[in-house]
């Protein structure tokens, strides 16, 4: 029988990260210029970027044990970031047929994300050195 550990770190980093988009998009929610869901598209760029410090971190080294990259990558991104919540709030924009934002929304988002990512393994790159 497989041990109940890694689900116990996948729900606690899940719940943890959860917690945290939440709080992200109180802290963001009176942003402006632009009428944009602020905390979710932060909460996904800084996702990418922490799972891109992780994934390097893990590839470079044996600073991150599996339960840590389970906590960590799997639970905590998982959690603080959304998908979900990005295909809601990109519908709601072509539904109002703001297109222009939705563009914006599409590009900062899919961009955003990956430029973090391969920025985050920059990162892990120089925290190996």
């Amino acid at each position: 029988m497989q041990s109940f550990t890694p689900f116990l770190l996948v729900g606690a980093g899940s719940m943890i990260g959860g917690i945290s988009r939440y709080g992200m998009t109180l802290a963001t929610r009176d942003l402006a210029p632009f009428s944009l869901p602020w905390g979710t598209l932060f909460s996904n760029l800084l996702g990418c970027l922490l799972i891109g410090i992780i994934a390097g971190l893990g590839a470079r080294s044996e600073l991150l044990s599996t339960e840590a990259r389970l906590l960590l990558a799997t639970g905590f991104c998982g959690g603080f970031t959304t998908m979900s919540s990005f295909v809601y709030e990109l519908g709601q924009y072509v539904q109002d047929k703001e297109y222009y934002f939705a563009s914006g929304y599409v590009v900062a988002t899919l961009a955003g994300a990956a430029l973090a990512f391969v920025l985050g393994l920059l990162i892990s790159t120089l925290l190996v050195r």
